[in-house]
């Protein structure tokens, strides 16, 4: 049997892991809805759970390169699912314990995504022997991620209905079905036998390695994207839906549209994310990264320019889904905000690619440094808090969109200066 064969049960759990991912984090941005009307917040403390839920990032991100080390894989991903079992029964409770009680769920809840996150990304690379295989494989992953990414918003959508009268236990079933998915991976993967990479043991020789993953200028370079990426991934989904059903005589303006479409637009984002990632796993192993990041990354930044400075006046039809009906509905929205939605095309295959560009070489320190990479995973929660704090100054939903365009514009530069190996004299063996 070919050792491509023999790989196969473990990609499939991972790809699995990488749908898990996205429908748990996903679930932050359209509950800031529902913590904003139930809790009074601002635009800023709305967006809590993302706080939460990505601040955990930097708590866990190197422990969890470190469980990858001593239990492997497999054990690592089940101590993972049991963490996040235990986060969404406690956003659940939320609604009767109030908003710090809401705050602990997310926060445990993303603890589970950084495990998860550490495990699924080098495990696919290195399953697909790096390079293009491996960025191909993980751009699979993605497709599978966002999927459940627009599921989310989909569903989430058709749950708040009113977003004046949204409260946590509408989101019910949601987190109920978060907590199934749980459970069943963690059977599955239980039952599953995978076949894990080689790692290579530790041999104490006395002497301190006088090299680390940020010994090499490409991979510290490649956190930072990783962090600035959060800003373009979750805040313009996150802020648009904000944006189209607050009132028009609020503090932050917005234009009151029904949450129910409005909803289905954020899905729209990730359904374009979808495609995105379809095109990038099936290039993947034909185009370079860099190649493919400065491309999409250089398209974002147009796009942006053009969601800012277009008129809100002109309107475009977009499509939405009636989630408890399975119909389409249509309604007209500003065009800048169709060109924040068509930006879901390029930030699809950015988390791959700034990951597979950031490890690329590094070797032996690849398990670490999947850990340093997951922990700047923290900057999903900072730029979306600036995003919001830019909300809420400026009074302009739009002006708020200058914070993931400049994101976009430093990935821009990382694909074409930052993401080259200058530190090939480093062994990695």
């Amino acid at each position: 049997m070919s050792q491509e064969k023999k790989q196969w049960p473990a990609i499939i759990v991972m790809i699995a892991l990488f749908a898990m991912i996205a429908f748990v984090t996903n679930l932050c941005s359209p509950m800031g809805v529902i913590v904003k009307n139930q809790f009074g917040t601002t635009n800023f403390m709305a967006m809590i759970g993302n706080y939460g839920n990505f601040g955990a990032y930097l708590l866990m991100g190197f422990p969890s390169g470190l469980m990858i080390q001593k239990w492997g894989y497999k054990r690592t991903a089940l101590i993972g699912l049991l963490v996040g079992i235990t986060g969404i029964l406690i956003q659940w409770l939320s609604g009767w314990g109030g908003m710090a009680v809401y705050l602990i769920g997310a926060l445990i809840s993303g603890g589970c995504m950084c495990i998860l996150n550490t495990v699924v990304n080098p495990m696919l690379n290195l399953l697909g022997g790096g390079g293009n295989k491996g960025n191909q494989l993980i751009q699979t992953g993605g497709v599978f991620n966002s999927s459940a990414a627009v599921a989310v918003y989909i569903i989430m959508g058709a749950l708040i209905g009113d977003a004046a009268k949204a409260k946590i236990s509408d989101a019910t079933p949601a987190l109920m079905i978060a907590l199934a998915i749980f459970v069943i991976a963690f059977v599955v993967i239980l039952f599953t036998k995978i076949e894990e990479p080689y790692q290579a043991k530790k041999e104490s020789t006395g002497k301190k390695d006088p090299h680390s993953a940020f010994s090499f200028r490409h991979f510290n370079l490649g956190i930072l994207a990783i962090g600035l990426y959060g800003g373009v991934e979750m805040g313009i989904p996150g802020f648009i839906l904000q944006y189209l059903t607050a009132a028009p005589d609020a503090a932050t303006p917005g234009l009151a549209m029904d949450a129910g479409y409005a909803g289905t637009l954020g899905s729209i984002y990730f359904l374009l994310m979808l495609v995105g990632r379809f095109i990038g796993a099936s290039v993947g192993g034909k185009v370079s990264t860099k190649a493919m990041m400065t491309f999409v990354a250089g398209l974002a930044v147009i796009l942006l320019l053009l969601g800012i400075y277009l008129p809100t006046s002109t309107a475009v039809s977009v499509p939405g889904i009636d989630y408890t009906n399975m119909a389409i509905l249509w309604g007209d929205v500003p065009v800048g905000i169709f060109c924040f939605l068509l930006v879901g095309l390029c930030a699809s295959v950015m988390w791959g690619g700034i990951f597979n560009l950031a490890t690329e070489g590094l070797g032996k320190y690849t398990a670490i440094a999947s850990g340093a990479f997951m922990t700047m995973v923290v900057g999903f929660a900072i730029m979306v808090a600036v995003q919001g704090l830019v909300a809420d100054i400026t009074g302009s939903y739009l002006t708020s969109y200058w914070v993931p365009l400049l994101c976009a514009a430093y990935i821009l530069y990382y694909a074409l200066i930052g993401s080259k190996n200058v530190n090939t004299d480093i062994p990695v063996d």
